[in-house]
């Protein structure tokens, strides 16, 4: 059963996702906007199967530094010295699912929050069932939490169907607001908006056009679902169901890295990334757009 939770953030703040597969909005070929999903240099909730990229492992003490202390939504307490602290016990680990395919996905069209909501084409159940068996193999899920919109609502069904576990519902993991973007390729919203594509290539406080959300606006609302979800289930292993502009965003904030590496991430559909979060209040990613299940499903 699917339940629902209100969301952790003022729900007058829009927000943003394209069907694309590396990006928060839909993703031009090389840029990394995002279509189908969020922001990055892959083909967005459109396609792209990039090699799975095993990142910063974990040792027996948490990792310790504030990588990002000026970004308000890190979360990370600022002050501590890089390096490796004492053991402070099991960390609670985000699996971080992208869902799958949809129409729009191959068309690289910005698909967010603020216009249609896709269900998951025949490909997209198949990545599904795909990558639902991956996870029963690794036996470690023992929650499931997913955005609200339907394609993410769909694949989390599918995996949980397979893990026998209930599903929650948190809002704040949504896609982005792409705005009167909405349904357009890349490269119509360039010959329609050329100026105001111009200014939100350039900075994450710069909303699309007709008032959707920007990538600020948009970390800030996924680091307070981060902040619930690592609350309700401490030091247990979650997979959370959501897009490529949240999954992107939980990746840097973990990393501390600038808002403009949102572009310079890749993230296929139904691919799995992980990032671990300690009980000190510091964050390792473990794993990045790893499609190896989709691949064993195609041989």
């Amino acid at each position: 059963m699917i339940r629902s939770v209100s969301d952790t953030t003022d729900g007058r703040v829009p927000a943003a996702e394209a069907h694309g597969g590396s990006g928060g909005g839909p993703e031009p070929a090389g840029h990394g906007g995002g279509t189908d999903g969020g922001a990055g240099t892959g083909s967005g909730d459109a396609g792209g199967t990039a090699a799975s990229s095993p990142a910063a492992g974990h040792s027996a003490g948490s990792p310790t530094g504030s990588p990002n202390p000026g970004d308000p939504a890190a979360g990370t307490p600022a002050g501590t010295a890089p390096g490796w602290g004492p053991d402070l016990g099991p960390p609670t680990t985000l699996v971080l699912l992208r869902h799958g395919e949809t129409p729009l996905t191959p068309q690289k069209r910005f698909s967010g929050s603020g216009g249609g909501d896709p269900d998951l084409s025949p490909t997209g159940l198949r990545q599904a069932g795909a990558v639902a068996d991956a996870l029963a193999d690794r036996g470690t899920v023992g929650a499931i939490v997913t955005s609200p919109l339907l394609r993410c609502r769909r694949t989390a069904g599918v995996v949980a169907n397979r893990l026998g576990l209930p599903v929650r519902v948190e809002e704040g993991m949504r896609e982005t607001d792409f705005g009167a973007w909405e349904g357009l390729t890349f490269a119509e919203v360039r010959e329609r908006h050329p100026a105001d594509l111009d200014a939100w290539l350039a900075s994450s406080r710069v909303r699309p056009t007709g008032g959707g959300e920007s990538f600020e606006t948009v970390a800030r609302r996924v680091a307070a679902a981060r902040d619930a979800v690592i609350a309700r289930y401490p030091r247990r292993t979650v997979l959370v169901v959501t897009h490529v502009t949240p999954i992107k965003s939980l990746v840097r904030l973990a990393l501390g890295a600038p808002p403009e590496s949102l572009f310079r991430m890749e993230l296929s559909a139904a691919s799995l990334s992980e990032v671990a979060h300690h009980a000190d209040g510091n964050a390792t990613l473990r794993l990045l757009n790893d499609t190896a299940h989709l691949r064993r499903a195609d041989g």
